[in-house]
């Protein structure tokens, strides 16, 4: 409390303001647009309390705790929808989610759903992550959208925003429906899903995929073995339900993948090119070089509308 009385002052230099002068404007709606606090006031007169200026705010050192990483305080990256937003549309995703672990580790299976990746393969990983910020700079981590450059300075935070975190494999394109497609969309999903097999999917490299409208690149890691049959199949079904809601299909041929990072534009080139630099740099010794990089064992199908997630099956043993 005395730091806060050191950083406001004493309840008598509040009441020694001045009275007439005007207070600070509201902040306005989305447009901009905004009234001044006098222009709103009727004539009727103002409390005390709606004339005294308002209390700044206190010192952030006062509110947050030094053990607490703030995932917020962040640049973020511009990025271009991929499509206008329009009153009564939402975005629909379907996906395959998953966390990853390491063959190597020798866990058994199901901790495999376990959050984080096994301290063995973050360090390849962080390395060759590291490695590409170095290279190519304005990255950012998929989803969260925080700088990577930022995220290398902190090895907490590029374990537990970047390595940590839940990955999903697309089945089918992100693309904007209306509402009355959703019960119909999501009910054809669970129909047509209802007894699928639990598999696991081999990410065996580090490549690299650029959107339809070439805003946004991403670097991922492919799916070239195992799981790869099994996710196409899959993707020929979410095909199937799209066209019968008059939906874009998904890619003729599919590179089912899991993005960690994406930058602005076309990047394919700068990205391509670090990745085969940091190839001959450790040789075999990369982890983008031979066998796979990891394993996912997958669970189910989700599919997201606007914020909301629908659990489409879970898979059987």
């Amino acid at each position: 409390m005395e730091m806060l009385r050191a950083t406001y002052g004493s309840d008598s230099e509040e009441d020694d303001a001045d009275d007439s002068a005007a207070a600070p404007p509201i902040v306005g709606s989305r447009s901009g647009s905004g009234s001044s606090r006098s222009e709103a006031d009727s004539g009727n007169g103002r409390s005390n309390l709606e004339q005294l200026d308002p209390l700044p705010p206190p010192p952030l050192d006062l509110l947050q705790s030094t053990n607490v990483l703030d995932f917020s305080s962040t640049t973020q990256g511009s990025r271009i929808r991929s499509f206008p937003h329009v009153d009564g549309n939402y975005a629909l995703h379907v996906y395959v989610p998953g966390r990853l672990y390491a063959l190597a580790s020798g866990n058994s299976d199901d901790e495999g759903l376990k959050v984080v990746i096994p301290t063995t393969m973050k360090i390849p990983v962080a390395l060759f992550v590291k490695r590409i910020a170095s290279l190519v700079p304005g990255l950012y981590a998929v989803d969260i959208d925080y700088p990577l450059s930022e995220l290398c300075r902190d090895d907490l935070k590029l374990e537990q925003m970047l390595l940590g975190r839940e990955f999903h494999v697309s089945l089918g394109r992100t693309v904007p429906i209306k509402v009355h497609q959703i019960d119909s969309i999501v009910a054809m999903l669970r129909q047509k899903f209802q007894s699928q097999r639990r598999y696991r999917v081999e990410f065996n490299k580090w490549d690299v995929f650029v959107n339809d409208e070439q805003t946004r690149s991403f670097l991922a890691l492919e799916v070239l073995g195992g799981g790869l049959s099994e996710i196409t199949k899959q993707i020929h079904i979410v095909d199937v339900i799209y066209r019968l809601h008059g939906l874009p299909e998904f890619y003729k041929n599919p590179r089912p993948h899991i993005s960690l990072l994406w930058g602005l534009g076309d990047m394919s080139d700068r990205l391509e090119q670090g990745i085969e630099e940091i190839d001959r740099s450790y040789k075999n010794a990369s982890p983008s070089c031979g066998g796979h990089i990891f394993t996912c064992k997958t669970s189910g199908i989700e599919c997201k509308i606007g914020k909301k997630t629908y659990s489409i099956c879970k898979f059987l043993d």
